[in-house]
Order: C-alpha cells, then structure tokens, then sequence
C-alpha cells in the first residue's frame, strides 16, 4: 500500500471512534478544506487503515463508492456538529446516515481475517454509519470535541480522565499552540 507523498494527506486517527475518524478525512474545514480522499485509491487506503477492510491486498473502491463516501462524511459530520450543539439535525442527512448504517455491515471473524463482507467497501461504510448513530444516541456524545487549535477541526472523544483535553493530539496541534505562546510571550518580554 503506496502512502501519500503530501505528509498532509495521511489519515489522522484521532478522533478515538471509526466515524470521528472518517469525519476527519477533510481537515481544514474553517480553513481551505483539505481532501484526504482525491481518489477512489485514497479510500481504500482509508478502510485498510482503519482496519475495516475485509480482505487482505487492496480493496477495489469505484468512483461512486468514493462519492457516497464522501456524502457520508459531510453528513455524519453534520449530524454530529448539530448533536453536539444540542440542534436538531437536517433530515436529509440524518436519513443517509440511517439509510448507510441499515445496510450490511462487516461481520467479524475469528482468525487471520478480521472481518468478511459480501461487498466490502459499502460494509465499511455502514460500520462507519453504525458508529455515527451510536454515538449521536449514546451516552458518549457528551465527549466529543473539536480541536481547539483554530486550523484544525478534528472532531475527537475526549478520553482524559478530568475531561479537559482541548487538542486532538498534544504531537500534532496542543504542541503548535505550546510553541506559539511560548514564542509569543518571549516577544512581549524583549519588547518591553
């Protein structure tokens, strides 16, 4: 499996849930967006390292996997921003989450291969689906956060025990805000 030569390409896992994940497949979203899926190859790679992939070597993903994916995404993504700001969510998008997640999904299986699937890539997207509407009905929803670096709009579970994580990673954005401040008040001092 080729990795992508733009290191901003590669997949961040996390958001600590399949669909959080999937979710983050677009960053930059406050920004100019970032596509992390430009081709039907890039969601393949998604399923594999996500684990969701249900045999081994690459998956064969269409064009129009990769355009429902996409819609996928944009509504999980929604659905969640809406729950989490206590609104009712679009029923457009709701009902494709709920259409996604009634479709077969990966069963598991004991062995080498961790899952099986008739068709693998619309399974990995109902998994993903499954998980958006467990997590937008459950108890964890009250857990989720975006990243509080203003470039960054990861979604995550914030799984620190004091519920106070604001970073969807401490290596990846809580370290440029540390630096940025540290750079900052050495600016003020020397001004002064």
């Amino acid at each position: 499996m080729t990795q992508p030569s733009d290191p901003a390409l590669t997949f961040p896992f996390l958001g600590g849930r399949p669909c959080l994940d999937f979710v983050a497949t677009l960053g930059k979203r406050h920004a100019t967006p970032l596509e992390r899926l430009p081709d039907p190859g890039a969601l393949g790679r998604w399923i594999t390292e996500a684990e969701l992939a249900s045999e081994d070597g690459p998956l064969t993903v269409t064009a129009r996997d990769l355009a429902d994916a996409r819609a996928l995404r944009e509504a999980v993504y929604r659905v969640v921003w809406s729950a989490m700001a206590g609104r009712e969510s679009d029923a457009v998008d709701v009902a494709l989450v709920n259409e996604v997640a009634a479709r077969p999904d990966l069963a598991p299986q004991l062995g080498p291969g961790r899952w099986t699937a008739r068709h693998p890539v619309r399974a990995a997207l109902a998994t993903v689906a499954r998980d958006a509407v467990l997590l937008v009905g459950g108890p964890l929803l009250e857990r989720v956060k975006e990243c509080g670096n203003p470039d960054c709009s990861l979604l995550f579970l914030d799984d620190s025990q004091a519920r106070r994580r604001r970073w969807c990673s401490m290596e990846r954005c809580g370290n440029l805000a540390k630096v940025a401040g540290y750079r900052s008040r050495n600016r003020a001092a020397s001004t002064r």
